[in-house]
């Protein structure tokens, strides 16, 4: 029997989290995208992490979804790096799935409340 506890696993994303979390990193300045994943990583104290290969796709998405647009600039430590910023339809966007997700997390509170059989 080991001593040393193992390490919690981090969260698995709901579909379309990823996206409002990509959105609301976007809401406090445009970035690049190790400065998302690091934002959400801290935001969520470390519960989520995001890998390349599920952040880029999910990028993506929103260029297309017309959500957010993308330019290439030089980061602080003098590297070129794609950088994201939300449009106005991706603050828009923003605001609906914040509302649809707090609405969830109260459902889902009120059905896991203890009590309730």
């Amino acid at each position: 029997m080991s001593t040393v506890d193992n390490p919690p696993e981090h969260l698995e994303f709901l579909q379309g989290t990823l996206e409002v979390l990509i959105l609301r990193s976007l809401q406090i300045a445009p970035n690049h995208a190790f400065g998302i994943a690091k934002f959400i990583e801290q935001q969520s104290v470390s519960e989520f992490s995001v890998d390349n290969g599920t952040l880029y796709p999910g990028l993506q998405r929103l260029v297309q979804k017309g959500w957010i647009t993308s330019q290439w600039k030089t980061s602080p430590n003098a590297r070129r790096a794609k950088y994201y910023r939300l449009t106005a339809a991706g603050r828009k966007q923003l605001v609906t799935a914040t509302s649809r997700w707090k609405r969830f997390v109260e459902a889902m509170s009120r059905v896991l409340a203890p009590g309730v059989e």
